[in-house]
């Protein structure tokens, strides 16, 4: 659990990190899931990817990017 003083100082450098990247991305899945390994499946429904050419908006985070770039051969991303 973050203390207060933690939890302000990573919330003001999310804020001043969203003035220079776009606060939303716009992710388009382009390939099948099926075939592919568990990891990779996952990464998708973590993103909320479940149809081919399905499109969905996620939030700019770190953790967003890692799946992103996990996935990346299967993907079309797009800043909004």
């Amino acid at each position: 659990m973050l203390t207060k003083s933690l939890q302000n100082a990573v919330y003001l450098s999310i804020k001043s990190r969203g003035d220079k990247m776009s606060n939303k991305l716009s992710i388009t899945m382009t390939k099948s899931r099926f075939g592919r390994l568990p990891n990779h499946q996952a990464c998708l429904k973590g993103l909320g990817l479940r149809k081919i050419n399905q499109t969905v908006e996620v939030l700019n985070t770190p953790e967003n990017r890692g799946m992103i770039n996990k996935v990346a051969y299967m993907l079309k991303v797009e800043e909004v």
